[in-house]
């Protein structure tokens, strides 16, 4: 985690009203996440802070590609991500927990707000449960595809071959 440090944004210097920030995130980051499901990607985040007396609204705007594998072909591909988030922090005299995903509740003894897990969050949300070639206009991998099958085939084949003699009554009935 120590390759996170830079998202640590202290915000006690930080005058009320906006400020603006830029982050880059590629490989290291995600690596930095164990059993990330996004192993590459590269992105930009503009981060607009607007600090006010007992809270700070966070506004993201994330653009770039993450690298993806396809549930169907298993190839690799680049997925376009273009977000729009927000983020309400608050200040509270001891740290409480909030239902609402939109809040972070902060101590007012605290200096610096880590916005690794958030962004992380963010982005992994966005990444389709099921994912494959079509979702960034590419065609699967026919050959793999082919091969898929004639090794599922091939499969099937071998259980029918190799199934117990007692069952072979009951397999008619569900054919």
């Amino acid at each position: 985690m120590n390759n996170l440090k830079q998202f640590s944004l202290p915000f006690t210097g930080l005058k009320l009203g906006t400020h603006q920030f830029e982050y880059e995130l590629d490989d290291t980051f995600f690596n930095a996440f164990e059993y990330s499901l996004i192993k590459s990607g590269k992105l930009k985040v503009y981060l607009e802070l607007e600090k006010q007396e007992t809270m700070m609204l966070l506004k993201f705007k994330i653009i770039g590609t993450v690298n993806l594998n396809c549930d169907k072909c298993l190839a690799e591909f680049s997925l376009p991500i273009n977000l729009y988030e927000r983020q309400i922090v608050k200040f509270a005299e001891a740290e409480m927990e909030s239902d609402d995903e939109e809040i972070i509740s902060l101590s007012r003894k605290e200096t610096a707000i880590d916005l690794a897990g958030p962004l992380y969050e963010i982005i992994n949300v966005a990444v389709p449960y099921i994912k494959n070639c079509e979702q960034a206009n590419k065609d699967c991998d026919q050959e793999m595809i082919e091969r898929l099958d004639q090794l599922s085939a091939d499969k099937q084949e071998e259980n029918e071959q190799n199934s117990d003699p007692r069952w072979e009554a009951l397999n008619k009935l569900k054919k």
